[in-house]
């Protein structure tokens, strides 16, 4: 039974949602159990408030790193509520300030995302401070109990980060493998053998699903490089990181394709071999999740009987199609042992993971990170630019946050601060965002009134609104990343018994409506009038960045085939910048559906390029999985030679997709073609996978011209 509870224990601390929502717990009972009892009431308000603020500003670093953040953040919260305490009785110099230092706050996000989440905070402490500016007996009072919440805060996150240090990059690295399980789970169902599968609807499912890998990626790479010194990771976290490079291996071959499956479901409709296929893979999803919580648990992980049996049966039956010596199979068969292959080498991999050391001896990260004033003024000045998605974000937020001040001026609107705060929260760097909040932000306000006039109504004495503002709290923090709406329900809640301790619970909740709505329509009408982003305006560079990346990706795989394998830090930038890219790209068509129709262009167009660039990468990958030193002179000058006419080709799509000119003779020569098709006859090494590979995205190219020209005419 103790073995039991400890083990149930150690699952309910892992959870992400769980760990911080009792730092919140713990946080609000240090805030609100003082003031009740020293009765001090009105404190709770701005106490709370400095303590959301705080906690929505925070960002994940290592001690030393978050201190510093802290202090800066401190310090940034401290002259936004001290400037608006100055300029509140002055309107005009009121509106200019918040329009400058908005613009100021948001453009700071440039350098980091760091110092975004420092500036949201900042923006979101002054409007904090206007809600109870005319109420304000002293200048100081209101940003000493809203600094004191964040110093109270700040300190705690301190101090419970230092007691599980780790727990950050296990949490990343749990996410990382989560995500391939599900991608994994979705790639096995390309393998049923069925020939009418819908091959575009799955690569558009896969591009989606890789989108999240790349994203969980970046996310774990984002934590070590926070953790290291100049890209250069050592001490206890060297075990994680190598950890970490065993995800990008194993994703790199898992988004490999060797062949077009429907050709093989052609062939093998009738045996039982791709089924074999797909049941191990739904296996390996399973041993991802299984090692997501295992490094989420910190506990070795263990694998399962059933992968082995699943790798043994799936040899069995392709040994039993090769003794059918069918003539018609032998093409296809060979295209499956390269697939087996790749799953062995994705089983080894997965054997290392509790050994990681028996992987690379690099362990330098591409840090990007602005380290010095230069460098952080560098890139500011380079996003001061309307081209800039931040820029116009910044112009935005300005624009409709000075234009809601002014509306509560004109109609001196009680509470109107609220205008601010909803624009502030809904008001998006792209349309499709900013609907969602929109949606999200009014139901979320509409459920939440509702809700807390009735447990206004039923909880009239001041402990037990105690409770429910300390537990609306948690709840707000729990919700904030998976449901919006439900963290707008419970925050409104919030907001109610807030002010009931001030003696205007109900006097507050039209004006929580009717400010809710103003704001959101200032936010949506940002998004839509000032500097568009219209998604489609973008894609075409989007797939020339797509195209650029990918030909890059495969220069450093074809280099490899001269000197032999290397996850050098040059390789892993390469195929980072091409999984990013091809992310991009998806969620840029995603995010285009999301806007009204006449500002949408070429759909299907998109999403078939998407297919194509998606597919392109999986052929990269592939050559990228089976990297290996080629000693003969004459395959390595046809892969040579190969490659050169597929990088001019590439590079003239990405030329024409940005509106540069090209050759377009470059498309007439195809001398390669027919050396490529010699892979047909040749005798099944790994040269014979490469030429394949590079056959494969030579066939694809006419097509993606033709898209490019398509795409190159709307610019």
């Amino acid at each position: 039974m103790p073995t039991q509870t400890l083990r149930t224990f150690r699952q309910v601390w892992a959870s992400k949602t769980i760990n911080y929502s009792l730092l919140i717990l713990v946080t609000m009972l240090g805030v609100v159990v003082p003031c009740w009892y020293m009765q001090q009431y009105t404190a709770i308000t701005p106490l709370v408030l400095g303590v959301i603020a705080a906690a929505l500003a925070e960002t994940d670093d290592n001690f030393w790193g978050r201190f510093k953040a802290l202090l800066l953040t401190f310090i940034c919260f401290a002259i936004a509520s001290l400037s608006i305490e100055i300029l509140y009785p002055y309107p005009w110099l009121f509106a200019i300030g918040l329009f400058c230092s908005t613009f100021g706050f948001i453009m700071l996000g440039a350098i980091g995302p760091r110092y975004a989440s420092i500036a949201f905070g900042s923006l979101l402490i002054a409007i904090y401070t206007m809600l109870g500016a005319s109420e304000s007996t002293h200048i100081l009072t209101q940003p000493i109990l809203l600094l004191s919440g964040a110093a109270w805060y700040y300190l705690l996150s301190l101090i419970w980060q230092s007691l599980w240090p780790m727990q950050p990059m296990q949490l990343s690295l749990a996410q990382t493998f989560q995500q391939l399980s599900f991608y994994l789970e979705a790639k096995s169902s390309r393998f049923h053998p069925s020939i009418g599968n819908h091959s575009q609807s799955m690569r558009l499912e896969e591009a989606r699903l890789n989108a999240n890998i790349v994203e969980a990626l970046e996310l774990c790479r984002n934590t070590f490089i926070k953790r290291s010194k100049k890209g250069q990771v050592n001490g206890a976290n060297d075990r994680f990181l190598r950890i970490y490079f065993l995800a990008q291996d194993i994703h790199e071959r898992l988004t490999s394709s060797h062949y077009r499956y429907h050709d093989l479901a052609s062939h093998f409709e009738r045996s039982d071999v791709l089924f074999r296929f797909k049941h191990l893979l739904q296996t390996y999803a399973q041993e991802c999740q299984d090692i997501a919580n295992a490094t989420r648990l910190n506990q070795p992980y263990v694998r399962r009987e059933n992968a082995v049996f699943a790798l043994d049966e799936l040899q069995g039956a392709m040994t039993h199609l090769k003794q059918q010596n069918n003539p018609k199979w032998q093409q296809p068969l060979r295209q499956l042992q390269y697939l087996f292959d790749n799953l062995c080498t994705v089983d080894r991999l997965l054997n290392n993971i509790n050994n990681p050391e028996a992987q690379l001896s690099d362990n330098v990260l591409d840090d990007k990170t602005a380290h010095t004033a230069k460098q952080m003024w560098r890139r500011v000045r380079d996003n001061l630019s309307p081209s800039s998605i931040l820029f116009r974000h910044a112009t935005r937020m300005s624009i409709a946050l000075t234009l809601g001040y002014s509306i509560i001026e004109l109609f001196s609107i009680e509470h109107g601060f609220w205008i601010l705060l909803t624009t502030l929260f809904v008001c998006q760097p792209n349309f499709r965002s900013t609907k969602q909040k929109l949606f999200h932000r009014i139901s979320g306000t509409f459920a939440g009134l509702i809700i807390g006039v009735i447990m206004l109504t039923l909880i009239p004495d001041v402990q037990g609104q105690l409770f429910v503002i300390v537990l609306s709290s948690v709840l707000f923090f729990a919700f904030r990343l998976q449901n919006y709406a439900y963290a707008t329900a419970v925050i409104t809640v919030l907001v109610l018994f807030l002010f009931s301790q001030l003696g205007a619970g109900y006097a507050v909740i039209l004006p929580r409506l009717i400010d809710t709505l103003i704001g959101s329509v200032l936010a949506v009408g940002a998004v839509y009038f000032i500097l568009p982003d219209w998604q489609a305006k973008k894609i075409p560079s989007l797939m020339a960045n797509s195209v650029a990346a990918n030909n890059h990706y495969l220069g450093q795989i074809i280099a490899q085939y001269r000197v032999g394998k290397t996850d050098d830090l040059s390789y892993r930038i390469a195929r980072r910048a091409a999984h990013s890219h091809d992310a991009s790209l998806s969620a840029a068509i995603s995010n285009m559906l999301a806007e009204p129709g006449k500002y949408r262009y070429a759909v299907d167009e998109s999403f078939r390029f998407l297919t194509l660039s998606h597919a392109l990468l999986s052929y990269v990958s592939a050559l990228g999985a089976h990297r290996t030193l080629i000693n003969d002179a004459t395959t390595h000058k046809l892969v040579i030679d190969a490659y050169q006419e597929i990088h001019v080709k590439l590079d003239a799509i990405d030329k024409a997709l940005r509106g540069e000119t090209y050759n377009p003779q470059v498309f007439e020569t195809n001398h390669i073609q027919h050396k490529l098709s010699q892979w047909r006859e040749s005798d099944g090494t790994s040269a014979q996978m490469i030429l394949q590979q590079l056959h494969l995205i030579h066939r694809m190219l006419p097509e993606i011209k033709t898209l490019s020209q398509t795409f190159s005419k709307s610019k």
